[in-house]
């Protein structure tokens, strides 16, 4: 009697772990294909809007709205069983004849213990999570035209209620739309939220404008909503993007690598934000830069 209940339980037992492992699995695989859902053509907008301010100076200005359009394609370039990587592509211009931008990159990563967090004036602290800290995780790596890093998160995948979304808050450097013109603050504490919806997808953000001084406490200038609409639309309009891909996938492929090198080391980061008075997607981005060596060079040079 005794043996046949330790072997009930046993077997039991085993079927709740099998049960436990084909559930995580199967949840991954829903997680892995709501990623992948944010590939393909689309028309994007783009929405910034400063909502509250916190500064003490009375003559403060908030950032004006922000409202931009553009077609975007955003390329599967890794597709693999813990890493998904998504090329942005931006298509501008006369559609017969349109500018093709190498826009931003996000890769996933699934269980990801290495972090790259953002500290301000173009430095990342290297961090290392446990492993009970991102079980079932997905890390979203977002780099910028030159796949330098920009920002990066770790949080779980929801599927409920019929929504598939992600959420994060992590620490990033000034947007584009800003750094050129704003000098009150030096980090974006960027509240991300990717979901999937029936039309495409959403970008929706809040985001606090954040003045960081080493051996000062963090001051808040001010809040912002983003709010990115990615309405899918047929491939075929995005074709000179995927085409311009097809013909450049082999320069960046040597810079991803590079840039893997440097992250593999595991140390905090300090970006130059020139050399010789050049940024580094200008050298990036010239067409005779298609040498291993060359692209390797002027990446280290960056790397302070």
């Amino acid at each position: 009697m005794i043996i046949m209940k330790k072997s009930l339980f046993l077997a039991l037992a085993c079927t709740a772990i099998s049960f436990q492992g084909s559930a995580q699995k199967d949840k991954k695989e829903q997680d892995a294909e709501a990623i992948k859902k944010m590939c393909g053509c689309y028309e994007v907008t783009f929405n910034f809007a400063e909502t509250f301010n916190y500064s003490n100076d009375s003559l403060y200005k908030p950032s004006k709205t922000k409202i931009d359009k553009g077609l975007e394609w955003a390329q599967l370039v890794s597709d693999e069983s813990d890493k998904i990587s998504i090329q942005h592509i931006l298509q501008v211009g006369n559609p017969a004849d349109p500018m093709i931008i190498k826009h931003w990159r996000q890769d996933w990563l699934f269980e990801n213990r290495d972090l790259y967090l953002y500290n301000a004036d173009n430095e990342w602290v290297y961090q290392q999570k446990t492993e009970e800290e991102v079980t079932g995780q997905w890390t979203q790596k977002v780099y910028q035209v030159d796949d330098s890093p920009r920002y990066e998160g770790s949080a779980t995948w929801v599927h409920v209620d019929g929504k598939s979304y992600w959420e994060n808050t992590t620490p990033a450097p000034l947007p584009r739309r800003e750094y050129t013109t704003r000098g009150d603050y030096n980090l974006t504490l960027r509240g991300n939220r990717q979901e999937i919806t029936d039309y495409g997808w959403v970008h929706d953000q809040d985001n606090t404008k954040i003045l960081r001084q080493k051996g000062q406490e963090d001051v808040i200038i001010a809040k912002e909503k983003g709010y990115n609409t990615y309405v899918k639309v047929d491939d075929s309009r995005c074709a000179p993007s995927a085409e311009w891909w097809k013909s450049n996938a082999k320069k960046w492929a040597m810079v991803r690598t590079k840039w893997d090198e440097v992250f593999a080391r595991k140390t905090d980061l300090h970006l130059a934000e020139k050399v010789d008075n050049k940024v580094l997607y200008k050298y990036l981005f010239d067409e005779e830069m298609v040498k291993k060596k060359r692209i390797e060079k002027v990446i280290e040079s960056f790397v302070k």
